[in-house]
């Protein structure tokens, strides 16, 4: 496979632990996690835009258009897949003995492990049927195989496989705490401050040596909190502004549906991270580098208020209409290349190569280039 070729196989395997036996439903949710795969054929921009028509609108046929979209969300499920599969190898449902990061993770939510097991399925199943629909319509997959080349954690629990993503050593955007707690909207304007600031931190033990002391992996599990919504916040807003490009119904159809389940995950998020930040957890600082989690709720700050897990209505398409709870920002211009610049900037490609990133530039300047049409 060459560089020129964009997305992944992915695995992961996540077993039962006894206090799950009760949860059926979560038993076949994991066991469907061992040894899935998703696997693309090569890609070429022009040869992917011209698979399609350019005319037909019915569920039969879809155009380039809707192509270049449905491609980059597949490279982002597949980039989400990836980093929540390192988060469920560690901190997901096992069976056995649990470690310390998972302990500090059900903290946070007795269900969390559930949760991030759940999650990791959420997202194998949309890079799943992204990349067997678009085979189904004739149009090429996404395939970033070749870039499976950044390091595994070395923790116990841990595959040792390459990787996409790297969680361990992130710049944490935490500006989605603030916003959707404030009346002011980005797409006019709305600027918001970092609710905590995490800066080139781990979100899952590199090593053993990071399963203590317990204030160290509890920084790091509320890293990973944080991280958590900060991702599925961006899947929120991404299918959001997709959605106003998509011109076929039933492309608008899957965009819309699974944009919504992208929005659940965020609102758990959301509540899971302000556990973190409020008693008896927090404040707490973390003994190794310094971090501290102060308790948002001491501050008397209202848009650190922590049981606030829903948007709180805001200026939505005129500062002259009335406000209104929404996702925010939703505004499709630009919006792929801003979520590679995004997620660049955190630090989760850390170590990719020209290639990579050429890659992943082009998949986004197709969907930025989409106008709609009908």
């Amino acid at each position: 496979m060459t560089t020129e070729n964009l997305v992944p196989t992915a695995s992961s395997e996540t077993t039962e632990s006894p206090s799950e036996s009760r949860n059926t439903n979560g038993v076949r949710r994991r066991s469907f996690l061992k040894g899935i795969g998703i696997a693309g054929a090569a890609l070429t921009g022009g040869s992917l835009l011209a698979a399609a028509s350019e005319t037909a609108q019915t569920s039969g046929e879809i155009t380039s258009s809707d192509v270049a979209i449905l491609r980059f969300l597949a490279a982002a499920e597949l980039l989400e897949t990836d980093l929540w599969q390192q988060y469920a190898e560690l901190g997901g449902v096992i069976s056995g003995k649990q470690n310390p990061y998972q302990k500090a993770l059900q903290k946070l939510d007795g269900d969390g492990s559930q949760y991030i097991t759940s999650n990791t399925l959420d997202e194998l199943s949309h890079a799943e049927f992204l990349n067997a629909y678009l085979l189904s319509k004739g149009a090429e997959p996404v395939d970033l195989d070749a870039f499976r080349t950044l390091p595994s954690s070395q923790a116990a629990g841990a595959q040792n496989i390459g990787r996409l993503t790297s969680l361990m050593n992130l710049t944490v955007d935490t500006s989605w705490y603030t916003r959707y707690r404030s009346t002011d909207n980005p797409d006019l304007g709305g600027t918001f401050p970092q609710a905590i600031d995490l800066v080139n931190v781990p979100a899952i033990p590199r090593t053993n040596d990071d399963f203590g002391p317990a204030d160290h992996i509890q920084a790091i599990a509320n890293t990973a909190a944080f991280h958590f919504a900060m991702i599925e916040q961006g899947g929120s807003t991404l299918y959001s502004a997709m959605a106003q490009k998509a011109s076929n119904v039933e492309v608008l159809r899957i965009v819309v549906s699974i944009g919504g389940d992208e929005v659940a995950h965020f609102l758990e998020w959301v509540d899971f991270a302000g556990n973190g930040v409020q008693g008896p957890i927090a404040p707490f600082t973390d003994p190794t580098n310094g971090l501290t989690f102060p308790d948002f709720n001491a501050t008397g700050n209202p848009e650190l208020q922590t049981n606030l897990i829903f948007p709180v209505p805001c200026e939505f398409i005129s500062s002259n209409l009335p406000r209104c709870a929404v996702i925010r920002p939703t505004n499709p211009k630009g919006i792929a290349m801003g979520v590679v610049n995004f997620l660049t900037g955190t630090g989760l490609f850390a170590g990719q190569s020209p290639a990579f990133f050429k890659a992943l530039t082009t998949l986004a300047k197709h969907a930025d280039a989409v106008k709609r049409g009908f």
